[in-house]
């Protein structure tokens, strides 16, 4: 089932350490090789001997000792995946503020293979507002936070917070596996966010973009196992994952870098709002407020997404987007054909779903065969899966 598969299991301190036992022993016969690390207080419940008699390899719990230096850094590229499993409710604090005071920690921060993490904690601890602030954020960076089961817990308490069982968690790599399998050896070149248009040294054009959407494309490519590329506009929002971020300002830095990435990638989707106009000439320093009026005097900037389509050649999957105020769904048509795409992904400014900065959107996809896909408002991490599942569909046929 996991032949050659390489997994990374910590274990902190927990009453419910004792199912990381059961769960190595399943990794094991299913042919994964596995290696433990373990937090200090972890090992007053399970011994770092149990650990290493099952999965045959020596059980890792300190930076350095006296005698040697663990390299958390090569850990976390050894690893396709790694599980923190029982997560406490002390590590999630951590992972969240991004604390390094352990081994575990310090891989978790180091690690470029996605992440796992199947807390447990009595009810109270985690309903409190601070544990739900901790999940929230450590989701925020990619990470997959498996639910809690509800039963007895080892204060005697009936409730939420119980760690998943190992089965569940056994169930959830297979479904990673196959998951992380779709887009294997594909190439993906993705633009997104804003770009800034300098008027004079300390003043530009831009507009409303946060990245947002594009990002989480990117995200869901390299979940996939695609190799991402992403070409990134100004944005305050972070990027997680093992995704090749290039940070660019202006649309003709952003034209540059994409035209010189768009013959190598198998998947290109242009998702930024890239500046349609950009001022003829930037003043060398700061303009003075003197008249009531200011007349800019503005060029068309470079087309990214028509230069695309031009340069497309067969087998690669050219995907651009729409915001569109009137006529939506004629223009987003007209912009398939005239820029040469396979796909074109509408969303509209009328929609209160669609708004720039919003966490949810609402999009219909159009393809160059007639095809129509309608989908309900969404996260936009959903919207993404769905984008990018409706491409590997197309690409299938």
């Amino acid at each position: 089932m996991f032949s050659g598969k390489k997994i990374l299991l910590g274990v902190t301190g927990s009453i419910a350490a004792y199912k990381a036992i059961l769960l190595v022993r399943l990794l094991i016969k299913a042919g994964a090789e596995v290696k433990v690390i373990q937090t200090p207080s972890s090992r007053d419940f399970v011994s770092s001997l149990t650990f290493s008699t099952l999965s045959k390899n020596k059980v890792l719990t300190d930076l350095f000792d006296e005698a040697s230096w663990s390299n958390h850094v090569m850990l976390g590229r050894w690893a396709d995946v790694m599980i923190i499993a029982p997560a406490s409710c002390n590590t999630l604090s951590k992972m969240a503020g991004g604390q390094c005071d352990n081994l575990l920690l310090a891989v978790y921060l180091s690690a470029t293979c996605p992440v796992i993490v199947a807390p447990a904690m009595d009810e109270d601890m985690w309903r409190h507002p601070a544990t739900q602030f901790n999940l929230s954020k450590i989701s925020s960076y990619g990470n997959i936070v498996l639910p809690v089961n509800k039963g007895e817990l080892a204060s005697g308490l009936i409730g939420d917070g119980r760690m998943a069982e190992p089965e569940d968690i056994i169930r959830c790599l297979q479904n990673f596996f196959s998951y992380g399998n779709q887009l294997k050896g594909e190439i993906a070149l993705v633009n997104a966010g804003p770009t800034h248009e300098a008027i004079d040294p300390v003043r530009f054009i831009s507009n409303h973009s946060s990245g947002k959407m594009g990002i989480a494309i990117a995200e869901e490519l390299a979940k996939k196992g695609a190799s991402v590329t992403l070409v990134l506009g100004p944005s305050s929002i972070p990027v997680s994952g093992n995704i090749n971020t290039i940070k660019v300002t202006s649309a003709e830095e952003m034209y540059n870098t994409c035209v010189g990435y768009i013959p190598h990638a198998s998947i290109i989707i242009m998702a930024a709002a890239v500046a349609d106009y950009t001022p003829l000439t930037i003043g060398k320093e700061k303009i003075k407020k003197a008249d009531d009026t200011l007349v800019l005097d503005l060029k068309k900037t470079k087309d990214i997404l028509k230069e695309a389509g031009k340069i497309k050649k067969t087998g690669q999957t050219l995907v651009g987007f729409a915001l569109e105020t009137n006529n939506e769904k004629i223009n987003a048509q007209k912009k398939l054909v005239e820029k040469n795409v396979d796909m074109i992904v509408l969303n509209t400014h009328n929609d209160k779903n669609a708004a720039f900065k919003s966490g949810i959107n609402k999009i219909t996809i159009f393809d160059k065969r007639g095809n129509e896909y309608n989908f309900e408002a969404k996260p936009k991490k959903e919207v993404a899966r769905d984008i990018i599942n409706t491409i590997i569909q197309y690409r299938n046929v």
